[in-house]
């Protein structure tokens, strides 16, 4: 699994993770949430690297990537001049983009600026419209975690915030998640793989929960598969419904007993995500 490092257009270090079965193989970019990082995707794309070459960044702020010293700066469009920076060195023309929430969000910006680069997109618990009620809970937690001592506590913290979304994983899935989301410092503590002023964009609403609708109906042409929790309160119902009406032919698929977001480790998403993938091009 070789290691990418590049420099942002401002200066940062930001840091991928390159899976590839050989190096023309057709091109995934996986983008992580908000307050999450790259190594989400660590199962899934081990297992599409069969087939695809997969690209998971750290998106800057987050993971093995530099913090940003301006916090304005963790917003969409900063990030999506680092995603474009990455593929171009890369040397990646074409891609299909797996996003969880805001990297859905990120994908449906891109296919809408620079429809050449993008094949295919995976929505994953994500859509034109986030829900007022799925904001507030993330900003009641964003950045706001407070400091623990052990990875019992980190994984007691990660269940406080997660458990209705996943309320049926077992002892084991936690802890694994838990390294996921946490770090170990120099001590051997742990601690949240993100930076907290991550958060404060956030307390603008327009920047948190920008109207892509205007955007969606640009995507009529390019495949999208949505992948929604069924108790999802980011993706309502409501909001499905309409990206259906206004783009025939979305795919769909709803994980049972999953709030925001899917781990898209549950039955059927990683056999939706690899049929949807492998279709001829629409």
């Amino acid at each position: 699994m070789p290691e990418y490092w590049f420099d942002s257009h401002d200066g940062l270090r930001l840091y991928s993770r390159v899976y590839a079965a050989a190096a023309d193989s057709p091109v995934v970019l996986c983008l992580h949430g908000l307050m999450r990082n790259g190594r989400d995707f660590g199962e899934l794309a081990a297992h599409l690297a069969a087939r695809y070459r997969v690209i998971v960044p750290d998106m800057r702020g987050r993971g093995f990537s530099a913090r940003d010293p301006n916090f304005n700066n963790y917003q969409i469009p900063v990030y999506l001049q680092d995603v474009l920076r990455l593929l171009a060195g890369l040397g990646a023309a074409r891609v299909s983009i797996i996003g969880t929430s805001m990297g859905g969000l990120m994908a449906m910006v891109l296919g809408a600026m620079q429809p050449q680069l993008i094949a295919r997109i995976v929505l994953n618990d994500v859509g034109p419209q986030v829900e007022p009620a799925g904001l507030e809970r993330i900003r009641g937690y964003a950045g706001k975690a407070a400091p623990v001592g052990s990875w019992p506590e980190a994984v007691a913290q990660l269940r406080a915030d997660y458990a209705s979304a996943w309320p049926d994983l077992s002892d084991a899935r936690w802890e694994q998640i838990a390294r996921l989301s946490y770090r170990a410092n120099a001590q051997g503590v742990p601690e949240a793989d993100a930076d907290p002023l991550i958060r404060e964009p956030l307390k603008s609403s327009s920047a948190a929960t920008p109207d892509l609708w205007p955007l969606w109906r640009t995507l009529g042409r390019l495949p999208i598969l949505v992948i929604r929790g069924a108790h999802s309160d980011i993706l309502s119902v409501t909001t499905l419904a309409r990206m259906q009406r206004e783009k025939p032919g979305l795919e769909v698929l709803t994980v049972a007993n999953r709030g925001h977001a899917p781990l898209l480790d549950e039955p059927g998403c990683v056999a939706a995500i690899e049929r949807f993938l492998a279709a001829a091009p629409g």
